[in-house]
């Protein structure tokens, strides 16, 4: 158990976000209909008018750090010269991986490419269910799950992992922009910065929460032959942030890291069943033809250019904004991991290897996904019009010849890529919202922990309650709003310090 931690709590952080999120609990359960009509108008609004910011963002992130990685910069050490790191490069590798995409390729890695083989872009003039349509769906798959997003991340923790290790800044989101505006960013528009990605986050992580949820409950309804309704949801609920909460107690090596690197095998033995069991050439050919639509409209396909615009809002811009809703307090956790390492180790763990992952993931689930609603006159779409996409993952294993030991273990690879990905979040945002943390001293009060841990369960559970999975997706986009304007600031932060460069090595006295 890590050393116990009596750092006064941050008040503003921490106080102002929990009687937001409270206030909207209350409201969505006094005025729901009213809620959910708000909440989508503002969505709409923010996906209308900075959907262009979102996608020219993440192509700039992916060019900023592929400079980053070429200058000096990239091979200065985090925390200077002598730094010890907290992890190998494999635990550190499971540990990014897992907590980073929490449920998020598995509730989606089967249902999202459905959508797109049956109802591609018009302005593309696909056949649904076609070839073409499967070769746009894998693409798309690539696009959603791969580099870009992972820039997102990677810009964001590698600014902190600077600032905090090597300028010694304290532990908070405004450090980010010292670079830009020094000292001047600490204070109240600091403490508004924290406030605003704090509440951000939990939007974000709520939305995930919720789509886990869904997973677990479609997948127990599924294997037990009932259905659970409102209390099932309840409690996996409850089951989850528990787990996670003792994960917490039990610090960031054993906690974290073990849950970590056993979901990472999970997920690797899932993708090697999945390339046996499935039709393994059409996978694989279908994986070589996306792979090169991917690459051949890299950019148009990012910034919308050659599909409609709803679409592109939607779906692109959507996953964007989830996204950036974690980015923020995520970078303090992948930042508080990096020490050691140089930037350039920071920039392979963090983005080359994870993207490489989601296309092998992609590759296995959403080709087979794809390949078998192609063979079995859209059957699988059928039942995501008819269930939603709770039951897509598992309907997917069952015609895989899966049987109930295949469902159990990826219901268990579920739960456990929340509680990893929660557990660290959890950790990140309850630092965030005390006082006098530092690496000497990482880890904040158990008790704000649970605080947080149990607000964003509520929220997850009165969010599918009362909107499912369309009020998840708004969640995420209304988190990532203001978290795109931080990470923007984080990045031009990082291009100054590429700037300097080497001058970045040492950590300042």
């Amino acid at each position: 158990m890590p050393p116990s931690s009596r750092h006064p709590i941050n008040r503003p952080v921490f106080f102002i976000p929990l009687a937001v999120l409270s206030a909207a609990l209350i409201v969505s359960v006094w005025q729901g209909a009213a809620f959910v009509a708000a909440e989508t108008a503002v969505n709409d609004w923010i996906l209308r008018v900075f959907g262009p910011t979102f996608a020219l963002a993440g192509v700039a992130f992916l060019i900023l750090l592929a400079v980053v990685a070429l200058s000096p910069l990239g091979k200065v050490i985090i925390g200077g010269a002598g730094a010890q790191p907290l992890l190998g490069r494999w635990r550190w590798f499971a540990v990014m991986l897992c907590t980073t995409i929490a449920t998020g390729i598995l509730f989606w890695g089967a249902a999202e490419p459905l959508f797109h083989l049956n109802t591609p872009p018009a302005m593309l003039g696909l056949e649904p269910g076609s070839d073409a349509a499967a070769t746009f769906a894998m693409s798309t798959m690539f696009l959603h799950w791969t580099l870009t997003p992972y820039a997102i991340y990677t810009v964001a923790g590698l600014a902190f992992a600077l600032v905090y290790y090597n300028r010694r800044e304290p532990f908070s989101l405004s450090s980010l922009f010292v670079p830009l505006i020094g000292q001047r960013a600490h204070g109240p528009v600091g403490t508004t910065v924290d406030i605003v990605c704090l509440y951000a986050l939990v939007a974000g992580m709520a939305a995930s929460l919720g789509a886990g949820i869904l997973s677990l409950a479609g997948g127990i309804e599924g294997l037990g032959g009932f259905a659970g309704g409102t209390p099932l949801r309840w409690g996996i609920a409850a089951l989850i942030v528990g787990s996670f909460l003792i994960s917490a107690a039990t610090g960031l090596q054993k906690g974290i890291a073990g849950l970590s690197v056993l979901n990472t095998w999970l997920f690797f033995a899932i993708i090697a069943f999945v390339l046996v069991a499935g039709p393994t050439a059409k996978m694989l050919g279908l994986s070589l033809r996306g792979g090169a639509d991917y690459f051949a409209t890299f950019v148009p396909r990012n910034l919308g250019l050659d599909v409609d615009g709803d679409w592109h809002r939607q779906w692109t811009i959507f996953n964007w904004a989830n996204w950036f809703a974690w980015a923020p307090v995520t970078a303090l956790f992948l930042g508080r991991l990096a020490v050691g390492y140089s930037v350039r180790a920071f920039i392979v763990v963090n983005l080359i290897l994870p993207a490489l992952f989601g296309a092998v993931w992609m590759t296995a689930i959403a080709g087979a996904t794809i390949a078998l609603d192609q063979q079995s006159g859209a059957s699988l779409y059928a039942i995501l019009s008819a269930q939603g996409p709770d039951p897509v993952l598992f309907r997917l294993f069952d015609a895989l010849g899966g049987g109930p030991i295949v469902t159990a273990t990826v219901l268990f690879a579920i739960f456990l890529s929340y509680v990893a990905g929660a557990d660290a979040n959890v950790s990140a945002m309850s630092a965030l919202s005390t006082r006098g943390i530092s690496p000497d001293a990482p880890e904040a009060p158990l008790g704000v922990q649970a605080v947080w841990g149990v607000t964003v369960g509520l929220v997850a559970v009165m969010l599918v309650a009362s909107s499912g999975i369309d009020g998840i997706r708004m969640m995420s986009v209304l988190g990532g709003f203001p978290a795109l304007f931080v990470i923007i600031g984080a990045a031009l932060s990082l291009v100054v310090m590429t700037i300097r460069g080497r001058r970045e090595a040492a950590p300042a006295s």
